[in-house]
C-alpha cells in the first residue's frame, strides 16, 4: 500500500515516543543484566524485529559515501549513547546524559542548514544558542548558570558527558546522511545487523561488565529492543517520505518524555532546575525549526 506523505509523517511522528523510553530503558538494562551481555541480547532481538518490519534495503542504490558517512554515523550513535548512560553514576546522573544528547534536535536542523540545502533566518543561531544554555542549566543545577561550578559537576564523570555530546552529533549527521544520500532506501535492518556484531563482540571479548542473568533483565532487553529498533526504523521511514519539518516539532518534546518516564522508571531526582533547562532546549528546538519556515 502506497502511504501518502502526510500519512509518513505521522509515523515518523511516533519515533519520539519510543526515544522518551530508550534512556531509561538502556540504564535498567545496565542495573539489571549488565551493559555487556544486555546490549548482545538486545541488539540480537531487535536486529531480527526491524529484519521482518523493515526488510533489507536494495544495496546497490547507497552510495559508498553513504554507507561510509551514514552508516558510519549511525554506528557511532549507538556506541556513545550507549556507553555514556552505562557509565553514569546514578538515575538522574543519567538523565543529565540523555539531556545532552538531546541537542540533536537543534543540531539536525543546523546542520541541514550547514550541509543540506536547508534555507534559514539568521536567528537559528539564537535556537541553538537556547539549546545549548538549557544543557548548561541541567548541568549547573542553576537557572542562572554558574559555569565553574557546571564544569565542576562534568568533570565528575566527564567521559559521560563527552560521549552523550558526541551521540548527539552523530545522530544528526545521519538524519542528514540519510536524507540526501539514502535514495528512499531504508537501512535500519543493516544499522541494527552491524550493531549486533559490535555489542556482541564487545560482550565475547569481555569489553563490558555484565551481572547474573535474570528473567526480569531479559524482559526489559527484549522491550528494548522493539523500542528501540521501532525508533530507527519509524523516523527513518519519515525523514525519507515524510514532512521533516513536522516530525522535527514532535522530537523537540522528546526531552520532556524523557524526564517523565525516568521519574518513574529509574528514580531520577530531576530539580526545578533541571525542568527549566529541558523547557529551554524545546524552546531553542522550536526556535531552530521556526528558522526554517518561509
Amino acid at each position: 500500500m502506497q502511504l501518502t506523505q502526510n500519512q509518513a509523517t505521522l509515523i515518523g511522528c511516533t519515533a519520539p515516543i519510543f526515544w522518551g523510553l530508550s534512556v531509561s530503558l538502556v540504564r535498567l538494562i545496565s542495573d539489571t543484566i549488565g551493559i555487556g551481555l544486555g546490549l548482545a541480547i538486545n541488539y540480537l532481538i531487535a536486529f531480527v524485529f526491524v529484519w521482518f518490519a523493515f526488510g533489507f534495503p536494495r544495496f546497490s542504490r547507497l552510495p559508498l559515501k553513504y554507507y561510509i558517512f551514514g552508516l558510519g554515523s549511525a554506528i557511532g550513535t549507538s556506541l556513545t549513547f550507549a556507553i555514556s548512560l552505562s557509565i553514569s553514576s546514578s538515575g538522574t546522573q543519567a538523565m543529565e546524559v540523555g539531556m545532552v544528547n538531546y541537542l540533536w534536535p537543534s543540531l539536525t536542523i543546523f546542520f541541514a542548514v550547514l550541509f543540506n540545502g536547508q534555507k534559514a533566518k539568521w536567528w537559528i543561531s539564537i535556537g541553538v544558542a537556547l539549546a545549548i544554555y538549557g544543557i548548561c542549566m541541567v548541568l549547573s543545577g542553576c537557572i542562572l548558570v554558574d559555569f565553574a561550578s557546571m564544569w565542576d559537576h562534568v568533570k565528575t564523570n566527564p567521559l559521560a558527558y563527552f560521549l552523550a555530546l558526541w551521540a548527539a552529533i552523530f545522530w544528526a549527521a545521519y538524519s542528514n546522511f540519510t536524507r540526501a544520500w539514502a535514495n528512499g532506501e531504508n537501512p535500519t535492518t543493516v544499522i541494527f545487523g552491524l550493531n549486533m556484531l559490535i555489542f556482541n563482540s564487545i560482550w565475547l571479548l569481555d569489553l563490558a561488565p555484565s551481572r547474573e542473568f535474570s528473567m526480569k533483565g531479559l524482559g526489559i532487553v527484549i522491550l528494548t529492543a522493539m523500542v528501540m529498533g521501532g525508533a530507527y526504523g519509524l523516523w527513518t521511514f519519515g525523514v525519507q517520505k515524510g514532512k521533516i519539518a513536522i516530525m522535527a516539532i514532535a522530537s523537540y518534546f522528546t526531552p520532556v518524555l524523557s524526564c517523565v518516564f525516568a521519574s518513574f522508571l529509574i528514580g531520577a531526582s530531576l530539580n526545578h532546575a533541571f525542568w527549566a533547562g529541558v523547557a529551554v532546549v524545546v524552546a531553542g528546538s522550536f526556535v531552530c525549526w521556526a528558522a526554517t519556515r518561509d
